[in-house]
């Protein structure tokens, strides 16, 4: 298989790199907007910005500059995996009209100007790509370092979720395969909003008890939105649900657990996203995922409270107070 990786970040750098290992031996390219990162890259066999550490293998071609003279190569044995942030996916879905050959992103999210999650983006901007999503709990150092890791290939299209387990089920990697496209995004998008609450759970030392309550409410918020958006309930027991949302809020690697940790020792949002180097994508996708909500009439509080809380609208005390003083109610409302 001939598999593309567009964008060199961590998570497009370890998936490379697990495709790398895979025993099919797959044709792996990577590449980097940046073609003085590439160069870099290719001098040292490391990703030193974003993978400090981790060699990677001679048969990595590794690229920069124009990446859409590959479009024209592509048959029926080719992949195509978008690493980039959510912010950079509508653009290379536009290069990307007329593909037949499958694609999927890696990002999680909601589009901040439009709200829209990526598949409808993609419906929106290229309807006809045979497209999806490779989701579910995963820290890119780990996948680099091939600890073992579970991931899940999302689409409705049965060509596209075989591609995804064929170019990464391996050794150290499982990939299963869910038609439910609303659910894994879902999911993926609003666990890093969540992560952000526990983090700042974790930064305050409000204790265990505290972060059980919230990561279990907080799976009860995503399901709400979810199942609202048209997803399948058992999505939200799986690894894009449950999975991401208690790796991202409970891991030491989590960026949007960081950026709650960093708020509740009193930096302001623009010192703490300065300081991870990285981007945090629960920062970007908290807002429209409460107007999701909100547009829909689903009760999300620990969102609502975050999106204060990013604002400058509630201090980390005045968010916890918020949640506490909430009226009682029925555990399933």
């Amino acid at each position: 298989m001939h598999i593309t990786l567009i964008g060199a970040g961590a998570w497009g750098t370890a998936l490379a790199l697990a495709a790398c290992q895979h025993p099919a031996k797959h044709d792996v390219r990577l590449h980097a907007r940046d073609a003085s990162q590439a160069q870099a890259m290719r001098d040292a066999r490391q990703n030193t910005r974003y993978l400090p550490g981790i060699n990677l293998p001679d048969r990595l071609q590794i690229s920069g500059g124009d990446w859409t003279p590959w479009l024209s190569d592509a048959d029926d044995q080719s992949l195509f995996i978008i690493a980039t942030p959510m912010s950079g996916l509508r653009s290379i879905l536009q290069d990307m009209q007329g593909l037949r050959s499958p694609v999927a992103w890696l990002c999680k999210g909601f589009e901040s100007v439009t709200g829209l999650m990526p598949h409808e983006v993609q419906r929106e901007v290229a309807p006809d790509l045979l497209a999806g999503a490779l989701s579910g709990p995963s820290f890119a150092l780990e996948v680099a370092r091939h600890q073992p890791t579970a991931l899940v290939a999302a689409s409705t299209h049965a060509c596209v979720r075989d591609a995804l387990v064929a170019a990464f089920h391996g050794p150290a990697l499982r990939v299963y395969a869910n038609d439910d496209m609303v659910g894994v995004e879902v999911g993926g998008a609003v666990k890093n909003v969540l992560a952000i609450a526990t983090g700042l759970c974790d930064g305050l030392d409000l204790g265990s008890n505290a972060r059980a309550a919230l990561v279990t409410r907080g799976l009860a918020e995503m399901t709400r939105l979810g199942m609202a958006l048209g997803a399948k309930s058992d999505t939200f027991m799986g690894l894009s649900g449950l999975g991401d949302l208690v790796l991202t809020a409970t891991g030491d690697l989590s960026r949007n657990r960081k950026v709650g940790l960093l708020l509740a020792q009193g930096l302001n949002l623009s010192q703490a996203v300065a300081s991870l180097g990285h981007v945090a994508e629960g920062v970007y996708s908290a807002r429209t995922v409460l107007l999701r909500a909100r547009h829909l009439g689903v009760d999300m509080p620990i969102t609502q409270a975050v999106v204060a809380l990013l604002d400058g609208d509630l201090s980390a005390q005045q968010a916890v107070l918020a949640l506490m003083g909430r009226h009682p109610r029925g555990e399933a409302a």
